[in-house]
């Protein structure tokens, strides 16, 4: 579900990871050493155009993470690319970040 070449651009355009190795790695790493006690999503907004479609959703969440947890509500931003009859993930940045210690 996720392009080999896959952008992720870090909250706000501080930076950026290119391929599906580092974009995973970046999950995997948060859910190794993080707790989510709380996650919940807005509503999804959808937009296609062809062969390419852009999703957006707010979500708050309570995570922990060395002994600390955080408050953090957001927007994150998604582009799809079709691939096939299916769909892969090209493109991704969270979006209005807002993370406060709980």
């Amino acid at each position: 579900m996720v392009h080999d070449e896959i952008v992720m651009v870090f909250p706000g355009f501080a930076g950026r990871i290119q391929g599906r190795d580092a974009f995973i790695t970046g999950f995997r790493d948060f859910c190794e050493k993080a707790t989510i006690h709380h996650f919940d999503e807005g509503e999804h907004q959808i937009d296609v155009a062809g062969e390419t479609a852009v999703v957006n959703f707010g979500y708050e969440m309570l995570y922990e993470r060395s002994a600390e947890q955080f408050h953090t509500t957001a927007r994150d931003l998604w582009v799809f690319a079709k691939h096939g009859t299916g769909w892969l993930a090209v493109w991704r940045t969270m979006l209005d970040v807002n993370e406060t210690a709980a």
